[in-house]
């Protein structure tokens, strides 16, 4: 958690706090009351830094909440259907989309048009969908496979009910860490996009565009890369890390404690009878001498 709070308050308080935009210095200078310096054009760092990191968390939760929204039924319906041609249907496309290598696809679509925000949110969550959908249907199929569905169907229970009732918790824990996995993965893209100018402006205030056109002035003012960069990993590892701990408590929980059943102890072949019902009764009966001595 404390890896993920800076960047993630940075990006979701920091436009509250960056204030009016003043005016600007010499490029790549520190002092003069910029705490982090001056970027290649003399704005002020730290008020980028503040402003650059909303555009980045919005557009990556954004893409991937689309692509679970679509990867989800299409995954469900897959590995519920007992029809092949509709699996085939559904799945073969997504085959052929995920051979293409995301970043290039996303530069492709950019050279045929160039996608602002809406469009790059579009674009992530699209080749996302592919890897999202394969998982929710690898995670299904085996718990679609188990007898307690099948008595659902039985029992005639719709579709939705034996989906999401059964196979959509019992698979719950395995979409929650390929979330965790995934939305790093689409921050690390949404910033290489970014970084190559797909899908915001040259000059935006944006963390990985302040990495892509700061970084001629690395060695006169690294604060203006380093922080940014930094920022973007931090991101990265600390979402990553934020869904390993909330899915790790349940997993290392100990076992509570079972009471210890009594059980009677069973006499040993040969041992006295003491102790044992209708023992008493038995001793008391004369033998057999003892009847003749009387």
């Amino acid at each position: 958690m404390l890896v993920l709070a800076p960047p993630l308050l940075l990006a979701l308080f920091g436009p509250l706090f960056a204030g009016e935009a003043g005016e600007r210095g010499v490029s790549f200078t520190a002092g003069d009351g910029h705490w982090l310096g001056t970027d290649f054009v003399g704005r002020d760092v730290w008020r980028q830094v503040l402003l650059g990191g909303h555009s980045v968390v919005l557009v990556a939760l954004s893409a991937t909440l689309l692509s679970y929204v679509v990867a989800l039924p299409v995954g469900l319906t897959a590995a519920l259907t007992r029809r092949g041609w509709l699996e085939e249907a559904l799945m073969r496309p997504l085959d052929v989309l995920l051979a293409v290598p995301s970043l290039l696809l996303v530069l492709l679509v950019a050279a045929v048009y160039s996608p602002g925000t809406l469009g790059l949110v579009l674009l992530v969550a699209l080749v996302n969908i592919p890897d999202a959908a394969r998982m929710v249907r690898a995670s299904a199929a085996e718990a679609a496979s188990r007898p307690a569905v099948e008595a659902l169907r039985m029992q005639g229970e719709s579709w939705w009910r034996i989906a999401v009732g059964y196979v959509g918790r019992a698979t719950r824990r395995t979409l929650v860490a390929d979330a965790g996995v995934r939305l790093t993965g689409v921050l690390y893209l949404v910033a290489t996009a970014a970084f190559l100018g797909v899908g915001v402006a040259p000059d935006a205030a944006d963390w990985a565009v302040m990495v892509d056109r700061n970084r001629t002035g690395l060695f006169l003012q690294p604060w203006a890369v380093v922080v940014p960069a930094l920022l973007i990993v931090g991101l990265s590892m600390g979402t990553n890390l934020l869904f390993d701990a909330a899915l790790a408590p349940r997993a290392d929980r100990p076992a509570r404690p079972r009471p210890a059943r009594r059980r009677l102890a069973r006499p040993r072949a040969g041992a006295p009878a003491e102790g044992r019902p209708g023992a008493t009764r038995r001793s008391a009966r004369p033998t057999q001498g003892e009847e003749k001595h009387r």
